[in-house]
C-alpha cells in the first residue's frame, strides 16, 4: 500500500501480519473485552499515586496546569481559509523527541509536546528552548485546553505489544491507547498519527485493534493502519513499525501513503566517520564489513534492560557488522583499539542509525540517554508520514480558501 490512495472506509495493512483489510461498519467488538475507553481514563492505575509520581521539579520543564479552566484552545484554532498559518500538533510521549522533531521537519508546529520522563524532557528543551514541553503522563492531561489543534500525534508505549514486553496488550500498566484516545475524543483534532511496534499488527491483538478502530470511527474518523519499514525511508536499520493514522471523514480520501525512498543508508554509511573519528587503524577495514542495514535498536525501559543493543539474535547480527552490542560505549575506539576487534557503538552512533541529526543533544546519563534514542521514532519516517498528512490538511485548507473566494465574489456580483 506504500504511495497508494488510501480509502476512507477500510483499514489497509500488510496480510502478512495477520491483519486483514477490516471494513470499517462491519466490526463488532470481541467478545469478553472491554471497551476500550469506557469508565477511568487512567488504565487502572491509582491516581493519588500517579499523581504525586507525575510532580517532577525541574528548572528546565513546565508542568501542565490541573485547572481545565486554563484553556488556550481558541488561539490554536486554524484561521479559516488562511493558507500561511503553520498547521500545529500536541505531540504525546514524546520521550527524546524522533516524532516531535519529524512533525517539524514536515511543517508542523508543536502547540505542546507531553513526555513523564524528566531526562528526554531536558532533551527536548535543550534542543528546542522554545518548544513547550509538559512533564507530564497523558492519563493526568486535559484535552479541553488543546481544541482547535489540527494534529494529534505520539509514540504510545510499545512494551505491552513487543516480545521483550512479554506482549500483555490491554493488562499492561504501561497500555496508553485509551488515554491516547480519550484525548483525541476532547480535542477532536482533524488528524491523529500514532505509531508502535510490528508486534501490534499480529493476530493476537486483532480484537484490541478493532476496538481502537471501532472507538475512533464512533467519534467521526477514517482509520489506517500500515507496517513500514523504517530502511524504506532513508533509516540505517529496518526498524518496522506499525503506524496509525486517522483523518475526518471528509478529507480522509484524499490521503496516500509515502513512498519510500530510493536507495538504502548502511551501517558504514551512517557511522564510518563516527568510527574513524579518533584514529581506530581497524576502521576502514570495519567499513567493509558493516554494509547492510542493522537490526533493530531496542531502548528497554526501566522496568527492563539496560544500554546495549537488544536481544541475543540482534547482537549476533551486530557482531556479523563488526560491532560488540554487549553495551555502548562513552567514545569511538582510538588508535590503541585492536583492529581486528568489534568496537561498541556510542550514543552518538546510536542517535545516527535512527536519523537524528547530529545537532540533536540527549540529556542524562549514558543508560537514559541511550533509552531516549533506543526507544524513538526515527525522524525521517515520522516526517515521511506526517507530510502526507500535511499535504491532506494543506490540499483542504486551500478548497475551502477557494470556496470562501467563490462566496464573497458571488455576493459581490450580486
Amino acid at each position: 500500500m506504500a504511495g497508494g490512495k488510501g480509502t476512507a472506509w477500510v483499514v489497509p495493512v500488510q496480510r502478512s501480519f495477520g491483519f486483514d483489510e477490516i471494513p470499517v461498519k462491519a466490526r463488532r467488538q470481541a467478545p469478553g473485552l472491554p471497551a476500550l475507553c469506557a469508565g477511568s481514563s487512567n488504565g487502572g492505575v491509582d491516581q493519588s499515586r500517579q499523581a504525586a509520581d507525575d510532580v517532577i521539579p525541574s528548572p528546565y520543564i513546565e508542568e501542565a496546569p490541573d485547572n481545565d479552566e486554563q484553556s488556550h484552545g481558541e488561539d490554536l484554532c486554524e484561521p479559516e481559509g488562511d493558507p500561511m498559518s503553520a498547521f500545529t500538533a500536541l505531540e504525546l510521549c514524546a520521550g527524546g523527541g524522533g516524532q516531535a522533531l519529524g512533525l517539524e521537519q514536515a511543517g508542523f508546529e508543536h502547540a505542546a509536546v507531553v513526555e513523564i520522563d524528566e531526562a528526554a524532557c531536558r532533551t527536548l528543551k535543550h534542543n528546542r528552548p522554545t518548544w513547550r514541553v509538559l512533564n507530564r503522563d497523558i492519563r493526568m492531561l486535559s484535552g479541553k485546553e488543546f481544541r482547535g489543534v489540527d494534529l494529534v500525534a505520539g509514540g504510545v508505549p510499545c512494551p505491552p505489544f513487543s516480545i521483550a514486553g512479554k506482549q500483555l496488550g490491554k493488562m499492561d500498566e504501561r497500555d496508553l491507547f485509551p488515554a491516547a484516545l480519550r484525548l483525541v475524543e476532547e480535542i477532536q483534532p482533524r488528524a491523529v498519527m500514532l505509531e508502535n511496534v510490528r508486534g501490534l499488527s499480529t493476530e493476537k491483538f486483532a480484537p484490541y485493534r478493532a476496538q481502537i478502530i471501532e472507538k475512533l470511527d464512533d467519534i467521526g474518523y477514517a482509520v489506517f493502519w500500515q507496517v513500514l519499514n523504517s530502511s524504506d525511508y532513508g533509516v540505517a536499520q529496518l526498524r518496522p513499525r506499525f503506524v496509525l493514522v486517522a483523518l475526518r471523514r471528509r478529507i480522509a480520501t484524499g490521503f496516500s501513503w509515502p513512498k519510500p525512498t530510493e536507495g538504502r543508508t548502511t551501517v558504514a554509511d551512517a557511522i564510518g566517520d563516527l568510527i574513524a573519528s579518533r584514529g581506530w587503524p581497524g576502521a576502514s577495514a570495519w567499513r567493509r564489513g558493516a554494509q547492510s542495514i542493522a537490526p533493530t535498536l531496542v531502548g528497554g525501559s526501566k522496568k527492563h534492560g539496560g544500554p546495549d543493543l537488544g536481544p541475543t539474535r540482534a547482537k549476533r547480527q551486530w557482531m556479523e557488522l563488526g560491532v560488540d552490542g554487549m553495551g555502548v560505549a562513552n567514545e569511538a575506539p582510538g588508535p590503541d583499539f585492536p583492529a581486528d576487534s568489534r568496537p561498541k557503538l556510542t550514543v552518538e552512533m546510536v542517535a545516527r542509525l535512527q536519523g537524528f541529526p547530529d545537532d540533536w543533544k540527549f540529556q542524562g546519563g549514558k543508560t537514559a540517554a541511550y533509552r531516549q534514542v533506543g526507544n524513538a521514532f526515527p525522524p525521517p519516517i515520522a516526517a515521511a508520514v506526517a507530510r502526507s498528512i500535511h499535504s491532506v490538511l494543506h490540499a483542504d485548507r486551500h478548497k475551502k480558501a477557494a470556496a470562501k473566494a467563490a462566496r464573497e465574489l458571488n455576493l459581490e456580483l450580486l
